[in-house]
């Protein structure tokens, strides 16, 4: 029984032994699952650029030779996946990015969140009967379109801390979209499996051959229509995307659309406002750890699962143990329960962010994880906010999205999430490329019980994200992580296991991201399919948990700063690459 007697709660007085059943020890006993097998971390000495595709990080990499900065390089790597990652993100979507200031150890956070047009309304997303429609009835087309921000925030960015002319950080992806790039596997296999681009006119003349066949991979696919794009937007600035001729086509397609026309305008286009913003942080055992705050609820989510996990020692857990997916699932269902009633755009509501971030009820919250079951029903818990809000319930997010993680020889850095939201967005093109669906993260119920949804759609307002750009900090305040990961409601989970790997159990990059993904956002624990977690199901089950598989599709970058310099890794589920010198 000696293993079962090191795992404590920390600073509460009483041994975990006290409540251990037989389902306990059986949990506690139970042989920790291997890792996935995963590769080495790669090595730099003083800058690194970790990105989803490898010819959007060696444009990074050649920004930071050119003499720019993370910032820099952090615009000229989304201008090449809005090219050559089109699914999952690109200039017609959005995103929030942190930006860590070398020198003077400031931290900002940038909210490029899309918004909800003028003309949008509560019931947009419901039948003639008051229904909600279905995500795949809205998904595609124009009414799920919502005004692009990633632009404006990385304008904004560049104004504030670039240091490379605007012009210059678009010279790959204009070069790249004449001269046509290969179509990646990944790209091949979306645009073969997906179901609604074949419908829509520009995508299925831009992503299928003559043929009508879907593109395969290796297939060199050229953008003539993005390059005159990103040439107008590098002589003009963001103003030539949000007004002239590339708003003009943004709202033809948005309002002509061929399915479900959307309520885009021109005046929603040319108001669009990005955001700056505090980031959320929290004191995790020795260390500083910073997040997106909101309208994103994965920050406040990820720093609440470590909260509730830091009464446990879990450096005595065995990683990929059945102790620690339970701990692990338990504290997921808890953060979901409070990101689901309370978090929404806060320009539209007093979202209680420093109390849900609040050291005792987060110590209050973590004493109902049992260890010999699991909870009966998880409710969030009861925090001031305004009257007559009511839960949402829970809405479809799709596992597409990106993730930059970049530090610079000057120990700037970037970590940046960007989406278009559903794989290849509404499936809806203009200029070049694709416009995002992000209206779908709003609730399709706007009242519950008669009270409105906190997350219900609203003009102007921001939908609620999961998106998480992480930084860690030591307690020197010295950077120490840069990370952050792409995949829908389940970012939150992904970061947050990361988190643990590299805090708690002293992983390198590579090998915490390698570590098998579990999510548990309500009910389900799901266990990556696949990996060696499904040996550990009979054990879960033992203590009350519903157990499944299902594809994890995690896109992590990390980079560690370490003394003798930076730690790349990437996510072997997907085709980023960490590059460096």
């Amino acid at each position: 029984m000696s293993n079962v007697g090191t795992l404590r709660r920390r600073n509460a007085g009483w041994d975990i032994m006290r409540c251990l059943g037989v389902a306990a020890v059986f949990l506690l006993l139970a042989p920790a699952a291997p890792a996935l097998a995963g590769t080495e971390p790669v090595a730099a000495k003083s800058e690194m650029v970790v990105a989803a595709h490898p010819l959007a990080a060696e444009t990074g990499l050649r920004i930071l030779h050119a003499g720019g900065n993370a910032v820099d390089a952090a615009i000229a790597v989304q201008l090449v996946l809005t090219l050559v990652e089109p699914e999952s993100s690109g200039i017609g979507g959005g995103g929030f990015l942190m930006f860590y200031d070398g020198k003077t150890r400031a931290l900002s956070f940038y909210d490029g969140r899309e918004t909800a047009p003028a003309r949008a309304t509560e019931n947009m997303f419901l039948n003639p009967d008051g229904t909600p429609r279905t995500f795949d009835e809205v998904v595609a087309g124009g009414l799920s379109v919502g005004t692009p921000g990633v632009l404006r925030m990385l304008e904004q960015l560049h104004r504030d801390h670039g240091k490379l002319p605007w012009a210059q950080l678009f010279d790959d992806a204009i070069r790249l979209s004449e001269q046509g790039f290969k179509v990646s596997p990944r790209l091949a296999a979306s645009i073969a499996t997906d179901e609604h681009l074949r419908q829509s006119a520009t995508a299925r003349f831009y992503f299928y051959d003559e043929n009508s066949d879907p593109l395969p991979a290796g297939a060199v696919l050229k953008n003539p229509q993005l390059a005159a794009s990103l040439r107008l937007i590098a002589a003009g600035g963001a103003d030539a995307f949000y007004n002239g001729q590339i708003a003009d086509q943004i709202v033809k397609a948005v309002t002509t659309s061929y399915y479900n026309p959307g309520r885009l305008s021109r005046a929603d286009l040319a108001r669009y406002p990005a955001r700056v913003r505090n980031p959320v942080c929290v004191d995790y055992r020795q260390w500083r750890v910073c997040s997106a705050p909101p309208p994103s609820s994965g920050g406040i989510a990820v720093l609440q699962i470590l909260k509730l996990l830091e009464p446990y020692d879990l450096a005595r857990v065995k990683p990929n143990s059945a102790a620690a997916i339970h701990l692990f699932a338990e504290a997921n269902r808890l953060a979901f329960a409070d990101r689901n009633y309370y978090l929404a755009d806060p320009d539209f509501l007093k979202v209680p962010t420093k109390e849900l971030l609040d050291g005792t009820y987060l110590g209050d919250r973590s004493t109902r994880i049992p260890f010999g079951n699991t909870i009966w029903k998880v409710t969030p818990g009861a925090l001031p906010m305004q009257t007559g809000q009511a839960a949402p319930l829970p809405q479809f997010e799709s596992p597409s999205t990106t993730h930059i993680s970049i530090v610079d020889r000057d120990g700037n850095a970037v970590s940046f999430t960007s989406s278009v939201e559903d794989s290849f967005g509404s499936r809806l093109m203009a200029g070049g490329f694709i416009l995002n669906n992000q209206l779908t993260d709003f609730s399709f119920e706007p009242s519950r019980g008669g009270l409105p949804v906190v997350n219900r759609v609203q003009a102007g307002k921001r939908p609620r994200s999961s998106m998480a750009p992480t930084m860690v900090f030591d307690k020197e305040g010295r950077l120490r992580f840069v990370l952050g990961s792409p995949g829908g409601g389940n970012i939150i989970p992904y970061v947050a296991k990361t988190l643990i790997g590299l805090l708690d159990w002293r992983l390198d990059p590579q090998a915490a991201i390698d570590l098998p993904n579990i999510a548990n956002p309500a009910k389900t624990t799901l266990l990556e399919r696949g990996s060696a977690l499904e040996g550990q199901a009979t054990a879960l089950e033992v203590l009350g948990h519903e157990v499944k598989t299902a594809t994890l599709n995690s896109g992590l970058h990390v980079i560690a700063v370490t003394p003798g310099g930076l730690l790349g890794g990437s996510d072997n589920r997907r085709e980023g690459v960490a590059v460096g010198d």
